[in-house]
């Protein structure tokens, strides 16, 4: 099992000293969101800063751009960092596309299938001048001329992730992906009982197995040095997973340990703005089981305990930062490769 790092950072100075720091220390790789900020441009300024690191988006959103731009992008970042790329793209919910980004709301599990589908077809013609001739439900993609091609790469197998809940991105990513993301709100029940059996079925289906999919997520670790530390970062992990409960489409992962109506409670809070009162909703027994809690030196192996198997990379939910406890993640590091 592979231990990796979120990039969240606020400029892309920051963006390249969490880069090299993550390298330095030891982690495999480092994920950029698309929360408040573009997920592609600090993987930029990390690619041409650092050289064993691995560089991927955890989720790059895929409806608000078009299978041309993705294209390009992630080719300009593969080629930049020699071949340590990953795009993970997700769909986001159906509020966000539509209230957020303004796209519309179209059979998301389809069309992300066309979309990965038309990356290949894109990088195939680029990579080795095979006519462009992909044309989908969603997408057309038949023009692409020697001044707009940006030519042969010495990677060109960009590997893609998907993320999602449901079965069917399960299945898609079983059927036509590098990797899928689970989401970091999640249990080992849930990935055992409805992740892993949906991606084999996906798998299967196209002649692969469960082990061609890297399964890879963050996890909510409630981890400190003395009980008023864990304490502390109890009650803010529990007020993080009473948002995410709050989603109809995280419902399945309730539902799995016979919490459904914890979501649609939350649901009505939350649309009420009631967002204080929501963490009084996630009772300690749900966030024992939906979150890791140690030492920093018990926490690789009840890590690694809770995940075999079912995961081949990890990263913490809450991720390090540069003169932050360094000693602590080093030893953590050190301690997970062991």
């Amino acid at each position: 099992m592979k231990l990796d790092t979120l990039m969240t950072a606020s400029s892309l100075h920051e963006a390249m000293a969490i880069a090299r720091y993550a390298e330095e220390v030891g982690f495999d790789a480092a994920w950029s969101m698309e929360n408040t900020h573009d997920p592609f441009l600090p993987l930029a300024v990390a690619a041409t800063s650092t050289s064993r690191l691995g560089l991927g988006t955890a989720i790059a959103l895929s409806f608000p751009r078009s299978p041309m731009s993705l294209a390009y992008t992630a080719w300009d970042l593969q080629k930049s960092s020699g071949g340590r790329f990953v795009l993970g793209l997700g769909t986001q919910v159906k509020g966000h596309n539509q209230r957020r980004y303004s796209v519309p709301w179209q059979s998301p599990g389809p069309k992300l299938r066309e979309i990965v589908q038309a990356l290949r077809a894109i990088w195939d013609c680029w990579q080795n001048g095979t006519p462009l001739r992909f044309e989908g439900q969603f997408f057309s993609h038949t023009l692409m001329t020697p001044a707009f091609s940006p030519g042969r790469i010495d990677h060109p197998q960009v590997p893609i992730y998907i993320a999602g809940v449901n079965p069917y991105m399960c299945r898609l990513a079983g059927e036509l992906c590098d990797g899928f993301h689970a989401h970091p709100f999640h249990s080992a029940r849930f990935l055992r009982e409805r992740v892993i059996p949906q991606i084999a079925e996906g798998a299967a289906k196209a002649g692969r197995s469960r082990e061609d999919v890297c399964v890879s997520s963050s996890a909510f670790v409630i981890m400190g040095d003395s009980q008023k530390e864990i304490d502390a970062m109890r009650e803010k992990v529990r007020s993080q997973i009473s948002f995410y409960a709050s989603t109809r489409t995280y419902k399945p992962v309730l539902d799995v340990h016979g919490w459904g109506e914890v979501c649609l409670a939350l649901n009505k809070k939350a649309a009420q703005g009631e967002w204080q009162a929501m963490a009084r909703d996630i009772t300690d027994e749900m966030l024992d089981v939906y979150t890791v809690t140690g030492s920093p030196e018990e926490i690789p192996a009840l890590l690694k305990e809770r995940y075999h198997g079912l995961l081949d990379r990890l990263a913490f939910y809450h991720p390090d930062r540069p003169g932050v406890n360094d000693k602590r993640w080093r030893n953590i590091v050190e301690a997970f490769a062991a």
